[in-house]
């Protein structure tokens, strides 16, 4: 399981929340089939989305974060809930790109950054909050700073990472977020600004050390105090009943043409891979279900 530590420093004029999840980025990169610059470019935007949910308040409420920077991988998805489970995909989960020459994977490559970065708020209200700003680099971290300052007026630093190793498979993946308090002392924020640029590669020190010495480094010098620690992991909400009912909301003339396809309606979830099959007559069904509603309602 993965792990969120919400923690606050220098008399709460910081709040900051580091996260690690390698399992999770790993169980996304085996669902999908993911190439190594691709579980890197998912990886951080389901880092990403993981920090936003969790620090949302109520069950139910979710946010999901959208990349489209007109990269080689397309769009780039993923959902959390209120607890910071996540769940997502890319449009081309085996596109890749060589390493850039620092050594690095080309995450901003693969995105791309002639798009958009939008973060969709679920409050349970009837519509969500959306907000959407043009990518800065399409490396995530760097765009989802923007992203608050720019439409929600909250000053922050983020940085995001995934170690992917040579089989491929996810070896350290975390980041963190910290936010400053309005009015906080530019002596603060100088700290906090040095303390980041100084401070070990992100992906080595969760790989060596794990996320209580990326806060440590981070908050160096500002006495940070913990808040809490909680679990968090891959999970997606996909299930029959859910599908049965964004089929039923498809109308009879597309029910009855599924219904006569060779396979009837076999729909593949594109957050875990599960498959459901609903057969004909199931989909008849759904439509003699619709009528008898429909009469029950003049009736009355």
């Amino acid at each position: 399981m993965g792990q969120i530590i919400r923690a606050v420093a220098a008399e709460e004029q910081i709040k900051i929340a580091v996260i690690a999840a390698a399992d999770a980025v790993e169980e996304a990169r085996q669902i999908h089939g993911l190439s190594p610059t691709a579980s890197a470019a998912l990886g951080r935007t389901l880092l990403g989305a993981s920090l936003l949910g969790n620090a949302m308040k109520s069950e139910g409420e979710s946010v999901t974060l959208r990349l489209n920077g007109g990269g080689p991988v397309g769009s780039v998805v993923a959902v959390s809930d209120n607890e910071g489970y996540v769940r997502g995909y890319v449009d081309q989960p085996r596109a890749d790109l060589p390493t850039r020459a620092d050594g690095k994977l080309d995450v901003g490559g693969l995105i791309g950054k002639n798009g958009t970065f939008t973060v969709s708020r679920d409050l349970g209200l009837r519509e969500p909050y959306i907000g959407s700003v043009e990518l800065v680099s399409g490396e995530v971290a760097e765009d989802l700073a923007a992203y608050l300052l720019e439409s929600e007026q909250i000053a922050s630093a983020c940085g995001l990472g995934v170690l992917v190793g040579t089989d491929k498979s996810i070896l350290a993946a975390g980041g963190f977020l910290v936010q400053l308090l309005p009015g906080a002392p530019e002596e603060l924020v100088q700290q906090l600004e040095d303390n980041i640029f100084l401070m070990d590669q992100l992906t080595t020190i969760l790989h060596e050390d794990g996320p209580e010495e990326v806060l440590n480094q981070v908050l160096k010098g500002l006495e940070p105090r913990i808040l809490s620690r909680e679990q968090m992991g891959y999970r997606c909400s996909c299930s029959w009943e859910r599908l049965a009912g964004a089929l039923k909301t498809i109308g009879p003339e597309a029910l009855r043409d599924l219904a006569q396809s060779e396979n009837a309606a076999e729909i593949r979830c594109q957050f875990c891979g599960k498959q459901y099959l609903f057969p004909s007559s199931e989909l008849l069904s759904f439509i003699e279900a619709a009528d008898d509603s429909q009469e029950s309602a003049k009736n009355d």
